[in-house]
């Protein structure tokens, strides 16, 4: 194809969570007034693209997510991700023949101690599953461990918002058809309010996690659903993901604080909700909070949570191997490049984006602005006006060729299932769409925008309650190219994922892309 060559920028516009859906009834996207986005839509060449399953390296009817969907793009490729790779090992018992689970079971024999079990509590397959620790307690089993407790962080995000007690009701059959051994729900949480930060956000969270899981701290039950009933009683519409922090206790006596010999086991295969609570139990010198004790653990991670400073030591299944991304390859090149997007998805549009790395390519300006740390239904806008606003001034400052910003509304306020905010949220992103275009086009650029997965356009289930989850749909790309450009390509035919994006940023920018990727989305016309 003749070499592309645009006097402006290319501009790679990430709106997180919002999915291609034609049906109206529960469709956020379709029910806003989208002037902008919709007027794009009918006017320049749009593809749909794969963002789920086999598209990004996850089971072939896993939703997407916003870890893969990012890796993805930036990847080139499809490359077997945690969620796969944990399924693989956990199901051929690969995982029980680690180094890591035999010093585990040494660790609790030798100390006469108590494994614990800790992380995102549910079947979503997004950053954990039931099933896989549903594994892990019959092999301790096996192995001769008498005593385990687990540490639950309630979900209702991944999957519906009131899923509980039934969780906690299959794992505590599941314990029953081992023989009632001495492993129990020691503690949990909403995912939302304990533990599951992410991109240091919100340590406080944190810290309350460590005093719920670790020192035993908080409101006491006689076991986990009498906690979650009771506090729904208190607060009908509260949803799973809200739960407050809770401790189960015996006479008084929390049953599950970890104490030194103890093994933990943090069973989340995602690293942006774990990797906080993982430096927490392994960093000598931590400086978020204050711990009150720290015990000696034996602490291993599903997976590593920060490959480049290799946290945790010890991990149960490899990481994904990111062989040649597209950050990387445009550094190479000269190519300027910038990202911003606020905290929540920040991490992704970096970290995620350049293969699980928290290096900055040569050349490449990274800009975070401050999430709020209030629920986003209450401010469903976000932070969009603001990254907008430091996204203009870096497309008009002419020091990039490339850059990327993600919009995070779509999916973050979508986590709720509420219709009212999600459409406000999409009508924030509308607005702020229209001021990249304009700015773009003053200086003969492009503006690609995509999304990294389905959330926004479906929130309801067949049954009609919320549907907080992701979603498997295919997601828009859509290419606005007002330059003369434009006359020498097409969109191919041909099925295309977003793994196929890095290809095709690069001949936007003039350059051949790596030999290994994917091909372009667009092709000579």
């Amino acid at each position: 194809m003749s070499k592309l060559n645009y006097k402006g920028p290319v501009v790679l516009v990430v709106m997180d969570g919002v999915g291609l859906r034609d049906q109206t009834e529960g469709n956020a996207v379709k029910m806003a007034h989208l002037e902008t986005l919709n007027t794009l839509m009918k006017k320049y060449p749009t593809a749909s693209l794969g963002a789920a399953g086999e598209y990004v390296g996850v089971p072939k009817d896993d939703m997407g997510n916003s870890e893969v969907g990012h890796n993805a793009m930036g990847a080139g490729e499809i490359v077997l991700q945690r969620s796969a790779a944990v399924e693989n090992d956990v199901g051929t018992g690969k995982i029980f023949e680690t180094q890591t689970w035999h010093d585990i079971v040494a660790q609790i024999h030798n100390h006469n101690s108590t494994l614990h079990f800790m992380g995102i509590f549910s079947d979503g397959n997004v950053h954990s599953n039931i099933a896989h620790l549903e594994k892990m307690l019959a092999q301790a089993q096996k192995d001769g461990i008498n005593r385990v407790r687990i540490h639950i962080l309630i979900d209702g995000r991944d999957v519906p918002p009131h899923s509980e007690p039934k969780f906690i009701h299959r794992i505590e059959d599941f314990i029953h058809r081992l023989g009632d051994p001495d492993y129990r729900i020691a503690s949990g949480g909403g995912r939302m309010v304990i533990t599951c930060d992410r991109y240091e956000n919100d340590w406080p969270m944190v810290e309350k996690g460590w005093h719920t899981h670790v020192l035993g701290e908080g409101r006491q039950f006689a076991n986990a659903t009498e906690a979650v009933e009771t506090y729904r009683a208190e607060t009908p519409d509260l949803q799973d993901q809200y739960m407050p922090a809770f401790v189960i206790a015996d006479n008084g006596q929390p049953i599950g604080a970890i104490n030194d010999g103890d093994a933990v086991v943090y069973i989340d295969f995602r690293a942006d909700r774990a990797v906080e609570m993982a430096q927490a139990f392994t960093y000598n010198d931590f400086p978020h909070f204050d711990r009150v004790r720290y015990p000696k653990v034996y602490f291993a991670g599903m997976t590593e949570y920060n490959e480049d400073l290799h946290v945790p030591e010890h991990v149960l299944v490899g990481s994904p191997v990111f062989k040649h991304t597209l950050t990387e390859h445009l550094a190479a090149q000269g190519i300027k490049q910038y990202a911003i997007s606020e905290t929540v998805k920040f991490g992704h549009i970096t970290y995620y984006f350049n293969g699980n790395s928290y290096h900055i390519p040569d050349g490449e300006v990274d800009e975070e602005v401050p999430s709020y740390t209030e629920p986003f239904n209450t401010r469903p806008w976000m932070k969009c006006a603001e990254i907008t606003d430091k996204l203009v001034e870096a497309i008009e400052s002419g020091k990039y060729d490339f850059l990327r910003i993600n919009y995070p509304g779509g999916d973050m306020v979508g986590h709720f299932g509420e219709m009212e905010p999600t459409i406000a949220a999409m009508e924030a992103i509308d607005i702020s769409l229209k001021r990249i275009i304009e700015a773009v086009n003053k200086l003969g650029g492009i503006t690609v925008i995509t999304a990294d997965h389905g959330n926004a356009e479906e929130l309801l289930n067949e049954d009609g309650s919320p549907k907080t989850a992701h979603t498997t749909n295919r997601v828009p790309c859509i290419f606005v190219d007002d330059t003369e450009n434009s006359e020498l390509y097409k969109l191919s035919t041909d099925d295309r994922g977003l793994a196929n994006l890095a290809s095709t940023i690069t001949m936007l920018l003039g350059q051949e892309p790596y030999e290994a990727w994917l091909p372009s989305i667009i092709e000579e016309k």
